[in-house]
């Protein structure tokens, strides 16, 4: 399972060699995502978001935007303090519609997951 970014470009890396070498490798991930693309190397299972790509996007850029404006310090901490808000309930509902998708949850389970 895992989180979009940084995190999951040093881990995609790890799961194309396991693929290489004959492992079979799951991924679960939002439907929605910045980096998170299938591949050869694994499957993909896919669950759905309530937030769209553009949303996602949106947020994530509004986010470095005023993480490099000027102004005060109270200013700029309070805005990102807002971004970072924002982000932390889009990843909130994506565990959270992750573990309410059934079928996904029931697939798991019967895979040995």
């Amino acid at each position: 399972v895992p989180v979009d970014g940084s995190h999951w470009l040093s881990m995609r890396e790890v799961l194309d060699i396991l693929g290489e070498r004959g492992h079979e490798v799951v991924v679960l991930a939002p439907e929605v995502s910045l980096h998170i693309k299938p591949s050869t190397n694994f499957v993909m299972k896919m669950y759905s978001v309530p937030y769209t790509q553009e949303e996602m996007e949106k947020d994530f850029k509004a986010f470095l935007h005023t993480s490099f404006e000027e102004g005060s310090f109270l200013e700029r901490f309070l805005k990102v303090y807002e971004g970072m808000k924002k982000l932390g309930n889009m990843s909130s509902a994506c565990c959270q519609h992750l573990l309410q998708n059934q079928e996904l949850i029931r697939y798991l389970e019967e895979s040995k997951f």
